[in-house]
């Protein structure tokens, strides 16, 4: 497909956008004990085609994309746009979110529920038939999660800020940038946790990666690689990165672009991790994680609309 790059709009013209908002209408939506979230659709009574389905990135995430302290309601904001371009959308708490009102341990997590759970999602909705597409959205860790649970089931997947490697490489690349005399010693507890199923080689200052609850967890998701899970989609893929993401480089969007040179690719410029543009510095973009009346990037919403409407 075509490789496309992307300047930033004019504020004013976002301004303008945001003065002319047509009303959505919101519902609360209980799929399973595990699944709670908020379907959000145009208040006209137009006939809606597709309907996106939103995965967070990670963390305890709640569906307006928000943590304990974290708040920029970057789900939220794409809901009620979308909408407003006649565009339905699902987003809900992740299970992780909600681990003490289901009585759920950390040494219970597995990254295969993020999965289980998105496939719910997406086979609820297809038994209704209430949509002629189903697209699944997945933003950073769900990004992955997305790919997976999209596989014979949705209608098309989009990418935001989605990582290309498996877990225990990036995490290693990351040790090694802020610690670098323990990058070796990250790569060998993983070399053993692959091989053993569990490590006790490791730092305790590693201990938030390498934490005897916490490794079966880790472990589950190290077992996936996202370029390979993206070659197995046989739908139409949009793989969007922000120019200013300080967790998610354009170097991984291009090596997903790589491994499916059929998918659409975009960048954004000056857009961060949590969707807002950003002209200024690092301090800039690190505060913007927790502003919520920042704007979500003025080129990102017509992206995902172009992109959704093209396949119905």
């Amino acid at each position: 497909m075509k490789y496309k790059y992307l300047s930033i709009m004019l504020f004013l013209t976002g301004s303008m956008l945001f003065a002319q908002e047509a009303p959505v209408k919101s519902e609360e939506i209980r799929i399973n004990p595990f699944i709670e979230g908020t379907l959000v659709t145009p208040a006209a009574s137009e006939t809606v085609h597709s309907l996106v389905i939103m995965l967070q990135g990670s963390g305890p995430t709640d569906r307006d994309g928000n943590q304990s302290f974290m708040k920029n309601n970057s789900f939220k904001k794409i809901a009620s746009e979308l909408a407003e371009a006649g565009i339905a959308s699902f987003r809900y708490d992740k299970r992780i979110f909600q681990m003490q009102r289901l009585g759920i341990t950390q040494a219970e997590m597995r990254f295969d529920d993020f999965i289980t759970d998105a496939v719910a999602i997406i086979d609820h909705f297809k038994e209704l038939k209430a949509y002629e597409k189903i697209v699944v959205l997945g933003h950073s860790q769900g990004s992955l999660v997305g790919m997976v649970a999209a596989k014979d089931r949705a209608d098309a997947f989009i990418s935001i800020a989605g990582s290309s490697r498996p877990i225990d490489q990036i995490i290693t690349e990351q040790v090694g940038q802020q610690m670098p005399d323990l990058k070796e010693q990250t790569r060998a507890a993983f070399s053993e946790m692959r091989e053993l199923g569990s490590t006790s080689n490791y730092n305790p200052v590693l201990g938030a990666v390498f934490n005897p609850e916490i490794q079966p967890f880790m472990l589950s998701w190290m077992q996936y690689d996202p370029a390979e899970e993206l070659k197995e989609l046989d739908i139409p893929i949009l793989l969007i990165n922000g120019t200013k993401d300080l967790q998610v480089t354009e170097k991984e969007a291009e090596t997903l672009f790589a491994a499916k040179p059929e998918a659409e690719l975009m960048f954004l410029e000056n857009m961060n991790h949590v969707l807002t543009p950003i002209e200024g510095d690092g301090l800039e973009n690190s505060k913007s994680y927790n502003e919520p009346n920042r704007p979500l990037h003025p080129e990102l919403i017509p992206t995902l609309e172009q992109f959704i409407k093209s396949i119905e």
